[in-house]
C-alpha cells in the first residue's frame, strides 16, 4: 500500500467530510489552525443520506448549538431547504422541534464551497488505513 506524505505540517487532521468533519474542519481553520480534511471521495463532501432532513426533536437541538457556535449546517440548510416544518405543535413546548428537508445536491455543493473558500483548510481525497500517534 502506497503511503502519502504532505509537505505541509498540519495542526489538525480530520478524517471524513460529513456533517461533523466539515464543522470540525471549519472550526479549526477559523481559529487559525492549519487543517487537513481527508475524504474518501471529493464528490461526496457534505453528502446527505436518502432522508435529507436537518433538525427534528433530537438533532434539532444539536443543530441550534452548532449554529450558536458559528457552525455551517444551519446556514447550508437555509440555503438548500425545500420544506420547513414545526413538529408536535399540538403538544407542549418541550417536545416541539423544527425540521427542514434539503435539496441534497444543493446542500452538498454549498458545504463543499464553504470548505474550499475557507482559509487554512486543505481538502484531499485519500483513504486512511492507519494512524500513527507520536
Amino acid at each position: 500500500m502506497k503511503k502519502t506524505t504532505y509537505d505541509t505540517v498540519y495542526d489538525i487532521i480530520v478524517v471524513g467530510a460529513g456533517h461533523a468533519g466539515i464543522e470540525a474542519s471549519l472550526a479549526g481553520a477559523r481559529m487559525g489552525c492549519r487543517v487537513l480534511l481527508l475524504t474518501g471521495n471529493l464528490d461526496t463532501v457534505g453528502y446527505m443520506s436518502c432522508n435529507p432532513a436537518v433538525g427534528g426533536l433530537a438533532k434539532g437541538h444539536l443543530v441550534r448549538e452548532i449554529d450558536a457556535l458559528g457552525g455551517q449546517m444551519a446556514k447550508a440548510t437555509d440555503h438548500a431547504g425545500i420544506h420547513f416544518r414545526r413538529l408536535n405543535t399540538n403538544k407542549g413546548p418541550a417536545v416541539r422541534g423544527n425540521r427542514a428537508q434539503c435539496d441534497r445536491v444543493m446542500y452538498r455543493t454549498y458545504m463543499k464551497g464553504a470548505i474550499e473558500q475557507q482559509e487554512h483548510i486543505d481538502l484531499k481525497q485519500a483513504t486512511v488505513t492507519s494512524i500513527i500517534a507520536d
